[in-house]
């Protein structure tokens, strides 16, 4: 014979159920808090602290170990003043024209894409140098709503904390320029065999040029883009 629980046991247990549930979504929300502020203290700390390594720098290495052939990373953070403003220049104009102009966001180039999205068009992206940073330290390289609201939460914070110069600096130190080498010292001696100092105004556009797909891009293959590049170079009086 089938029994029925009294009415009040199954409150009861509706009660603790939905004190679990209200429990776990209370850690879970102190969990995701103390993670964003590591991260925007990492962000302060960065001002004066050249990172050892970054997110996308551990997911390469993760992949590796189920990849054939050896890791060799290569990553050496050399100081803004040792890099060729040629190099700084070429990648501002490539990856993020209004860098000295925008707060963190290029609210232009975010309409343009949403546009070229609606049409179906889409040729464009629309991060910023400093989300990119933020996004290769923290992030790695996938795609996700959550890890671009995160993004967005920490864009700001650099801003603020770190200033221009120090965002390119950092940018340009840490970001994936090949296959197992990162930041503008790395690259420069691999495919230049120069410092990054010493580079030329053309080899620095080739360069900025490979880097919305420095995997699969090759700079004695970019001279169409590193032309554009160059031009806009000189459009912003570079």
């Amino acid at each position: 014979m089938l029994t029925v629980a009294p009415t009040s046991d199954i409150q009861t247990r509706l009660r603790i159920r939905r004190s679990s549930i209200l429990r776990l979504v209370r850690w879970l929300g102190l969990g995701i808090a103390a993670l964003w502020l590591l991260a925007a203290l990492s962000l302060v700390a960065l001002r004066w602290i050249d990172p050892p390594t970054t997110a996308v720098h551990m997911q390469r290495r993760i992949q590796s170990w189920t990849q054939s052939g050896a890791y060799n990373k290569r990553y050496r953070f050399i100081p803004l003043n040792q890099i060729s403003p040629d190099l700084q220049h070429a990648v501002v104009a490539a990856e993020d024209a209004r860098f000295y102009q925008h707060h963190g966001f290029d609210w232009s180039e975010i309409q343009k894409a949403a546009r070229e999205d609606m049409e179906g068009e889409r040729t464009r992206g629309a991060s910023t140098i400093t989300q990119q940073l933020v996004k290769n330290l923290f992030f790695g390289t996938g795609r996700s709503v959550i890890r671009k609201v995160a993004e967005a939460t920490l864009v700001p914070v650099a801003e603020l904390a770190l200033g221009k110069q120090r965002i390119l600096e950092l940018y340009l130190n840490v970001v994936e320029w090949g296959p197992g080498f990162y930041g503008a010292d790395a690259a420069c001696r691999t495919d230049y065999r120069t410092s990054a100092r010493g580079i030329s105004r053309a080899q620095a556009a080739r360069l900025a040029a490979i880097l919305p797909a420095p995997l699969k891009r090759r700079p004695e293959r970019m001279n169409s883009y590193s032309g554009i590049i160059l031009k806009r170079m000189a459009q912003m009086g570079w």
